[in-house]
């Protein structure tokens, strides 16, 4: 089976999660998980809010999944090198369930979920190495590495790597705005690979378009949200860099979802003052997922971008904001009296 290869930092194997509980730190809030132990053991025996879960170096093959009432919770690795704790899984929207009771979906296939409010996830990597190659009679290809949706979720210094639908932002209710925020991250995939509902700031982030072997194109989109139509924001990507792993103009920026189940969304996208490499179609960035719903009447818009795929060859395929727009289009407007870089 060809995995995808996970660089690490560490110089320690591949950890076979068990059940062993993890150690807690005498007088403080504080689980620490080392190889051998289990994340999600340590994230069940958190019994309040405001706790920390420190991972330590190696690779843990098993899915993560924190539960609302674990508020406050803090997941770390226990380096500042996010290489050196990686979280790991392999499911894809069409794999079986091992009960026999149907596939597990798209969001059900990720590696890593959380309804908790108040989550800070920093310095490790959250990855999906399922890969179509080894699986060519499953068409549900979506493999999720992050599915989050509570309020205030942050994520700093992480790594996320998957293929199809990397990180899905999301939502608890289709009538709520939850707010979540990505400083200093790296993100890889190939289609729709940040995607949903959620009011998401992404802060001097690197998103990478992979390299894939098909004879089609576009290869892929960097972004599709889904951003309900009462909400006044969506996506932002703010002083982020694009690079990529494929050919020049084989990715576009982005395509607007309207989910079936929620068919009045109004996807939102700004991405202004980010470098946007050659991998990205600057002619034509955005592009339909369905003909009903096309990109020019969504909210998708940019403002100072540069590098080669930013160009703004044909104005009318490249939306621009004004300075007085731009103006509300910031960090802190998405997030309003929240303050994650307080």
């Amino acid at each position: 089976m060809r995995r995808r290869t996970l660089l690490t930092g560490f110089a320690g194997g591949l950890v076979a999660a068990g059940a062993a509980p993890a150690f807690a730190s005498a007088g403080r809030r504080t689980l620490h998980v080392r190889p051998g132990d289990s994340v999600q053991a340590a994230v069940d025996a958190v019994d309040g809010p405001g706790w920390t879960v420190v991972v330590h170096p190696g690779t843990y093959r098993e899915v993560v999944s924190i539960p609302a009432r674990k508020a406050g919770l803090t997941l770390r690795g226990a380096t500042r090198d996010p290489r050196d704790v990686v979280i790991v899984y392999d499911n894809a929207n069409g794999t079986p369930k091992p009960d026999g009771s149907g596939t597990y979906g798209t969001a059900g296939s990720a590696t890593f979920t959380s309804a908790a409010p108040g989550l800070t996830v920093r310095d490790l990597t959250l990855a999906n190495d399922w890969l179509r190659a080894d699986h060519p009679g499953i068409t549900g290809t979506q493999a999720v590495a992050s599915y989050t949706y509570g309020d205030r979720t942050r994520f700093e210094n992480v790594r996320l790597l998957a293929h199809q639908d990397t990180v899905f932002v999301e939502t608890g209710a289709l009538g709520t705005f939850d707010r979540q925020y990505f400083r200093h991250c790296y993100i890889e995939g190939d289609v729709d690979f940040v995607f949903g509902r959620a009011t998401a700031v992404f802060e001097q982030c690197h998103f990478r378009t992979l390299a894939r072997d098909v004879d089609f194109t576009p290869k892929g989109m960097v972004f599709a949200p889904s951003t309900a139509r009462a909400n006044p924001y969506g996506i932002l990507a703010v002083r982020c860099r694009i690079t990529s792993g494929a050919e020049d103009a084989a990715y576009k920026l982005a395509r607007p979802w309207v989910p079936s189940y929620e068919t009045t969304a109004w996807p939102s996208l700004v991405v202004r003052e980010t470098r946007i490499g050659p991998g990205i179609d600057a002619v034509t960035p955005y592009t339909d997922m369905r003909a009903n719903h096309p990109w020019q009447t969504m909210r998708f818009a940019e403002y100072r971008n540069t590098g080669p795929g930013a160009v703004v060859s044909v104005p009318e395929n490249r939306p621009q904001l004004g300075a007085s727009q731009a103006a509300s289009h910031t960090r802190d407007n998405y997030l309003g009296d929240w303050r994650p870089c307080a």
